[in-house]
């Protein structure tokens, strides 16, 4: 039998009534508040940066592939969407590539391990994006109009129309659809089915183009909310005067996320001929992925803080155990028990503690979580977060991190405090009583 064990389990479930019982609550409901915001906090941002990143991969999808010559001032480079080597990339499934051995943060650039993509290309979409004004009896607005093709991945985009319906292809004539956003929509006084015309400039002459506006869309991202409109292509492209295989750029969306800068590498220097360019979407547009990115520094400092917060109270709480038992440790050590069993059984009890605290906090915070994902009862600013409701995503193995990291720390840390049971003597102890 582990006595020190036993010991611990019999002083932790003793029924008392003394001032300790009602700071052990503390402790433990420290713990618990601790733990909660911990997981809440890790399953918010990584909520965040799931929702927001598909919205923009939704938008966007993964990879641009362009023309080399392609510009930043709207002068369109067309390519074709008949390239024999298409096909070579919506066929990739997986690449194998080599990284860098990494020990303690630092990298050893001499030695590689091997290493495949979790998957690999999940379509492959033409489109082509110029600049209009749209333009109502009353009002103007530009916009940037993206011409996508029959085939488009309309799987993510569909989620975030909020009236209407998606752009309506037709085969035998070309589509006068067009799909705008609510923040567009707000600011022109436009409602689904209204008619309205854009304007645009070819050759230095101005011309229009009547549209009829077949849905409302609301992503959130004022950034794209404010400008983009959906089209079929090749309304688009006899606006520009290509022919049918004539397109701005080639759309990639792949099976995993986690592949992008991989494959877009792959893409770049294995597949595409020379004048052609691959380009990510992190790259592309690095203002929102940059502040997705700070939201990991807040994360580990509310970690750290939590910790912090768990440790100075469990040492409080152990100092008052040791004090409160100081003639128990005199009889044990008149008995002939060493210090450092002695100091096992109070590491035992705050165990104990810690352990109540942990289960407590993780009822809580998963409880919470859970029902923000059902009920969405926790409201945003979608201006400032992009968002309405915060996002919750549960990584489970975080949430175990979480619950290990808190019990190891918290008890490294309290081996400092149990150092004063040394200097407890039996002969002084047991003196006074």
């Amino acid at each position: 039998m582990n006595i020190e064990h036993f010991i611990a389990k019999r002083i932790a479930f003793t029924d008392s009534k003394t001032f300790t019982k009602v700071i052990v609550r503390i402790a433990i409901a420290a713990i618990a508040v601790s733990v909660t915001v911990m997981i809440l906090t890790t399953a918010i941002i990584a909520g965040f940066k799931k929702e927001i990143t598909e919205k923009i991969f939704g938008f966007w999808g993964h990879i641009h592939i362009t023309d080399t010559n392609i510009s930043r001032n709207f002068e369109l480079t067309p390519i074709h969407d008949n390239e024999k080597f298409y096909n070579d990339i919506r066929n990739i499934a997986q690449v194998d590539y080599e990284v860098p051995v990494t020990f303690m943060g630092y990298e050893w650039d001499e030695k590689l391990r091997s290493k495949t993509t979790y998957g690999g290309v999940k379509g492959l979409y033409p489109y082509i994006i110029i600049p209009g004004v749209l333009s109502t009896k009353e009002n103007f607005h530009g916009v940037l109009l993206k011409g996508v093709g029959q085939d488009y991945n309309w799987d993510r985009l569909n989620e975030f129309i909020i009236d209407g319906h998606k752009v309506q292809f037709h085969r035998d004539s070309i589509s006068d659809d067009l799909l705008i956003s609510k923040n567009i929509a707000d600011k022109m006084s436009i409602k689904t089915g209204n008619k309205v015309i854009l304007s645009f400039i070819r050759d230095n002459e101005q011309f229009k183009k009547r549209f009829t506006v077949c849905g409302i869309y609301n992503t959130g991202l004022e950034e794209y909310d404010k400008r983009f409109g959906l089209v079929d292509i090749r309304k688009v492209q006899d606006i520009l005067q290509w022919d049918r295989t004539e397109v701005q750029g080639m759309e990639v969306v792949l099976d995993d996320v986690r592949d992008l800068d991989v494959i877009t590498d792959y893409i770049y220097y294995d597949v595409l001929p020379q004048k052609f360019y691959a380009e990510s979407i992190r790259s592309k547009f690095p203002g929102i992925f940059e502040w997705l990115k700070l939201q990991d520094i807040n994360e580990t400092v509310i970690k750290q803080l939590m910790i912090i917060v768990a440790i100075i109270n469990m040492i409080t709480v152990l100092l008052i155990l040791i004090l409160e038992r100081t003639r128990m440790i005199g009889i044990l050590k008149s008995l002939g028990m060493h210090n450092g069993n002695v100091r096992k059984i109070f590491l035992w009890h705050a165990g104990y503690i810690i352990a109540f605290g942990l289960l407590l906090g993780n009822l809580i915070g998963i409880g919470i979580g859970l029902l923000q994902q059902h009920f969405k009862f926790i409201k945003l600013d979608e201006a400032n977060y992009y968002l309405d409701t915060a996002p919750i995503a549960f990584n489970w193995w975080s949430v175990l991190i979480i619950n290990v990291a808190t019990l190891v720390i918290t008890l490294v840390f309290l081996t400092l405090p149990t150092m004063i049971i040394t200097r407890i003597t039996p002969v002084k102890t047991l003196r006074f009583e």
